[in-house]
């Protein structure tokens, strides 16, 4: 096949390189092409002359590494919306799941409507008054990934405190969440396809007693950091059969209500209850060969070229049905078209459209 490699140019190319996109984008370049594909490295730009560049491209498949423009998680719908729109096939997510998941207080809304466990939270607006949730209480921004914005000082235990932190992240976002920490295991679900994937821990073990156990963006992103040092992941985690296989039930059907597709990863904790409580659902999370979805995937016996092949066919499979299908399809449960064949159907809606 003939496939683009699409990935987030300015981050990647720029003057201060993303290191960690190169490096999954080659990784992920050298299991296609030893798969005998022909692989174009297809940098998006803010400018969007991309877009047409993509459409003369004729790929049969877009693999979509994009999490933003310029390193700007809001425009990673916009990236998707602009391969929807050229009808290609794509790995991972839908642009509506994508902008759903990104907003942190929007899908709460909409899992918590849905009866699914979801700790009390609320969004402060800038100049707005701080809302009780309880505590203690952890404050994110309420539309970024990567744990940008989440630090030590994020987890409060007083009215004081909270304020405080509300009042310093207004200077950088309009709007923050404001949640209710649970104290508790921190559990990771992978789900590829219809595949749900081993449960992973976030083992705080090694954190020194002062800090909080949360996965901060210095245990992320900053190596050898003591967050990054105290916070080691287990996959399969150590769990009774009966907890694990309620919290990968929770997951898929958190996922399944985001419209979610390809490959996601959903955030739990765990209280002393044995209560898993969703913290995020992350729809096309860090694919890298060291990252959680890569590790739960080895747990089920796939390895990184597997995980791989594994979202390229799903991508693939969801793409199989043509324009004319899907009409014919539509036309029919429409009432339109009687139920026929979908051969049938076809010749009918050529005939309709002469």
């Amino acid at each position: 096949m003939k496939i683009a490699l699409l990935f987030d140019g300015p981050s990647a190319l720029g003057k201060s390189a993303d290191l960690a996109i190169l490096e999954t984008l080659e990784a992920i370049e050298a299991v296609l092409v030893a798969d005998g594909h022909q692989v174009t490295r297809f940098p998006a730009q803010p400018d969007g002359r991309w877009v047409e560049r993509m459409r003369r491209g004729k790929f049969d498949l877009v693999f979509n590494m994009c999490e933003g423009l310029d390193g700007v998680a809001a425009l990673e719908p916009a990236v998707i919306s602009a391969l929807e729109v050229l009808a290609v096939p794509f790995t991972g997510c839908s642009s509506w799941t994508a902008g759903l998941c990104l907003r942190k207080h929007v899908v709460n809304a909409f899992l918590e409507r849905a009866g699914l466990p979801v700790p009390a939270f609320a969004v402060v607006h800038r100049g707005a008054p701080v809302p009780a949730v309880g505590f203690p209480a952890i404050c994110k921004p309420a539309a970024e990934d990567a744990s940008v914005g989440v630090e030590q000082r994020s987890v409060v235990r007083t009215n004081r405190a909270l304020a405080a932190r509300v009042e310093a992240m207004h200077e950088g976002w309009d709007e923050v969440l404001v949640q209710r920490y649970i104290d508790g295991r921190e559990v990771n679900v992978g789900i590829v396809g219809n595949t749900v994937l081993p449960v992973s821990e976030i083992r705080f073990d090694g954190l020194p007693k002062r800090m909080w156990r949360i996965v901060s963006y210095r245990s992320k992103w900053v190596a050898g950091s003591d967050e990054d040092v105290g916070a080691v992941p287990m996959c399969p985690a150590d769990l009774p059969d009966s907890l694990s296989d309620k919290i990968k039930e929770v997951a898929l059907d958190a996922w399944r209500l985001v419209g979610g597709t390809g490959y996601g990863r959903v955030d739990m904790r765990i209280d002393q209850d044995g209560q898993p409580w969703i913290l995020e659902v992350n729809a096309n999370p860090d694919i890298a060969g060291d990252a959680g979805l890569a590790r739960m995937a080895a747990a089920a016996g796939l390895d990184y070229g597997a995980l791989i092949r594994a979202v390229c066919d799903d991508a693939m499979s969801r793409s199989a049905m043509n324009v004319d299908e899907r009409w014919a399809l539509a036309q029919r449960l429409s009432g339109v078209i009687p139920e026929v064949s979908d051969a049938a159907a076809l010749q009918l809606v050529a005939v309709g459209q002469r």
